[in-house]
């Protein structure tokens, strides 16, 4: 006895496996093309009778017999069957602010006030809007389900809900794959979700863009040989062989086209070969012969064994032929559901059929923006949708018999789905043939490695920008030299010394300000590549810290070398080290700094007026303009959190630390008082009158204040020099441990 088996995929049920017992094995393996032929047209038939006229596709035709049956049973694919039943989601949104709900108003007959509503409660009331009104549907692998509609209906709402972007509690309603509720971590791993916009680093190529998602999504047990193929044969699935050189480009450099530049988005989150794949708006923007390759490509991705699921505001008439299964939805109401076929005998019945030679999608869209400025609404088109849905169920239970249960679980089908090559980085099946699916694809240090090596060569391929902090720091460094050129050990030069060190310092944290968008700019490729677990949101921080390290380095060897010999400071060389270790680690603070400011702001500008205003702050009450003796005990906190406070006493103290050191000897005494201005010989005589008064004798060579004195006088006496570099490196980690904690809690990406 023989079994032919073969899998329909129909609109609206789950697709089931039928068999066909066979008299004879002989008229099995002589026909085994009739039969299929035979039995595709039987299937037709069937559709035809209930009014469905979705493609149908045989994803396989075996022959069974003997001990060969186990073996073809074995390749035979596993069917997926996305579902979703009564979907629905409010929002609160807030009344708009008009002068009326203040002002009194007169009462009239027509519109009296309502005694039991206070005017607060009537300014600050809110409303509740339904974006998604009970939305229910399915589809299955093979096929592509589009989302249709006006804007603002909620194509993109239901796209959310259904890759689980929707806080949960907010979504009400269930989203099953075949049958079973898909938990949050197995729909990371099995599903990719490709964002509106073309979110890509500019400066890499097409074929390193899709190789670092390879290193991304795919195992580190998988060679990088077979990693390299991967990439090589989704260039080719995506047709963009002719671009796989050139960078991505964006408004300063020129790059691929936009048609191509989409088609890369989704390469990246389809380089695991994802059991489902959700799209918003892939044709947004694109003329039609591209959004019809687009397309074309999505159609091959389903038909590889994947369940694609798509929003699209206008199909053409070629992207029409290529989707399977259609959603139109109205202000977050269905108002079809089904195969493009279906339309013209759905909107007959309604009593508006379509013209011949008009697109049916266009029609439709039009009707229905019709319908929404009429009185009535689309309630008619809504409830005969239902009616429609109802009669079409029924004719199907009629004619269709019952669907045999597969008999295998969620976790096996997926195993099965592993075996045959799907879902790279999916994992191997455990015990009981149950998948094992890890959170990530590979360990840390995989992922470390991998983005300290994208971040680099992308910003090596923008050498103008680090030249221009180069280039920034150097002349900072060349005008303080200039005019603190080669300061004294007098009375005026320790103040002049005083304000170079305050200004040289708080430049440091000021150059910083340029890492604010550089995470603005990777926030949302950030997010995108996180919300499926491309990799831990730890190795992020961690690389984002290890790649700035290097250009640290450089500039404060820069800002170093320019100031501390030309300014005449000392320390020898054991200062100049210390130097450009505080100025290094002054650099490293800072910059973690406006890395964590970057991860709470979302607007450059609102970040750029931020870190201007906390960095005046950290100056004014660093200890140069204010000792902190003198500092009023409600603002003394803000003194210990300054980021200035330390680096600026550090060099104070490593300027300063030698005890043979004279900073004020005999009559410079009088300098910077009003006394300065006598003659030499009245200082003199000065200074024996206060020399008898004192008790003791003071000359010109008598030093008065040593560097130790200076110290005291500005108030430098809790820590050591060293200590102060701790601190200031310690306040580095400090903020990128908040950074990592900003990442944790702000990037779940999803609506509330």
């Amino acid at each position: 006895m023989a079994r032919i088996v073969a899998e329909e995929s129909r609109d609206g049920e789950t697709s089931p496996y039928y068999s066909m017992e066979l008299s004879t094995i002989s008229r099995a393996v002589d026909a085994p093309s009739t039969l299929g032929q035979l039995l595709k047209k039987v299937g037709d038939a069937r559709k035809e009778a209930v009014g469905d006229e979705t493609p149908i596709h045989h994803h396989a035709l075996t022959v069974a017999h003997g001990i060969d049956a186990p073996d073809h049973d074995e390749m035979r694919p596993v069917p997926f069957v996305l579902s979703f039943q009564n979907l629905t989601y409010s929002v609160n949104v807030r009344r708009k602010f008009h002068f009326s709900d203040v002002l009194p108003r007169r009462r009239t007959e027509a519109a009296p006030e309502d005694p039991e509503i206070a005017p607060a409660e009537r300014l600050f009331s809110s409303k509740t809007k339904t974006l998604l009104d009970n939305i229910s549907g399915e589809t299955c692998d093979g096929e592509i389900l589009a989302v249709l509609g006006a804007s603002g209906s909620g194509k993109s709402t239901l796209i959310d809900a259904l890759a689980n972007r929707i806080a949960k509690g907010s979504l009400r309603g269930t989203v099953t794959l075949n049958g079973e509720v898909l938990q949050s971590r197995m729909l990371k791993v099995i599903s990719a979700y490709v964002m509106q916009d073309d979110l890509l680093f500019p400066m890499l190529t097409v074929e390193e863009t899709l190789m670092f998602a390879a290193e991304f999504r795919l195992p580190r047990t998988l060679p990088i040989s077979k990693k390299k193929l991967r990439v090589q044969a989704l260039i080719d699935q995506l047709g963009i062989r002719n671009a796989s050189k050139t960078i991505i480009g964006d408004e300063g450099h020129r790059g691929i086209s936009g048609g191509e530049r989409r088609r890369v988005s989704i390469g990246i989150d389809i380089i695991h070969d994802p059991i489902i794949l959700f799209l918003d708006e892939p044709t947004s923007g694109l003329d039609s012969t591209s959004a019809y390759m687009v397309v074309n490509v999505l159609k091959r991705i389903a038909e590889s064994g994947s369940i694609v699921v798509m929003s699209i505001h206008q199909p053409s008439y070629r992207v029409l032929g290529l989707l399977d299964r259609l959603i139109f939805l109205s202000r977050g109401q269905t108002v079809f559901s089904g195969s493009p076929s279906s339309l013209p005998l759905f909107f007959s019945e309604f009593g508006h059929p379509i013209p011949e030679n008009e697109n049916k999608t266009e029609f439709a869209l039009d009707l229905i923006r019709e319908l929404e400025g009429s009185a009535g609404g689309t309630r008619g088109l809504v409830e005969f949708n239902k009616k429609w849905q109802e009669m079409k169920q029924i004719r199907r239970q009629t004619l269709t018999p019952p669907a045999t249960p597969s008999g295998i679980t969620l976790k096996e089908a997926i195993s099965a789905s592993i075996s045959r090559g799907k879902l790279f980085s999916g994992g191997a099946g455990g015990n009981g043939g149950s998948v094992m699916v890890p959170s990530f694809a590979n360990p840390f240090w995989v992922e470390l490695m991998a983005l300290s090596k994208r971040s680099m060569l992308n910003s090596r391929r923008q050498p103008e920008l680090f030249g221009t902090r180069v280039a920034a720091v150097v002349i900072t460094g060349f005008i303080l030299a200039t005019v603190f050129w080669r300061l004294d050990n007098s009375p005026k030069g320790v103040q002049e010394r005083l304000g170079f060190f305050a200004f040289a310092m708080s430049t440091m944290f000021y150059t910083c300000a340029e890492a604010l968008p550089v995470f603005l700019q990777e926030r949302y490729i950030f997010m995108r590549e996180t919300a499926h677990n491309a990799y831990r949101r730890s190795s992020y921080v961690l690389s984002h810290a290890l790649v700035s390290l290097p250009s640290l380095v450089l500039l404060s060897l820069a800002f170093a070398v320019t100031t501390f010999w030309a300014v005449g400071l000392d320390g020898g060389g054991i200062g100049f080290l210390f130097y450009c270790l505080i100025i290094l680690a002054s650099f490293w603070s800072g910059n973690s700094f406006v890395t964590f400011l970057s991860g709470v702001v979302p607007h450059v500008m609102l970040g750029y007026t931020i870190v201007v205003a906390i960095l005046a702050y950290f100056l004014l009450f660093s200890g140069f303009f204010i000792n902190r003796d003198r500092i009023p005990p409600y603002w003394i906190w803000f003194h210990y959190m300054s980021l200035v406070k330390y680096p600026f006493e550090a060099v104070l103290q490593n300027e300063f630390s030698d005890p043979t050191e004279c900073f004020v000897r005999g009559v410079q005494v009088f300098d910077n008082t009003p006394l300065g201005e006598l003659p030499e010989a009245v200082k003199v005589s000065l200074l024996g009158t206060v020399s008898q008064s004192l008790g003791m004798t003071i000359t010109s060579d008598t030093c008065l204040t040593t560097g130790a004195d200076i110290l005291k006088q500005q108030g430098i006496t809790q820590l050591s020099k060293w200590n102060c570099l701790w601190v200031t490196v310690a306040w580095g980690f400090f903020f990128r441990v908040l950074f990592y904690f900003c990442l944790l809690l702000g990037s779940k990406n999803k609506r509330r």
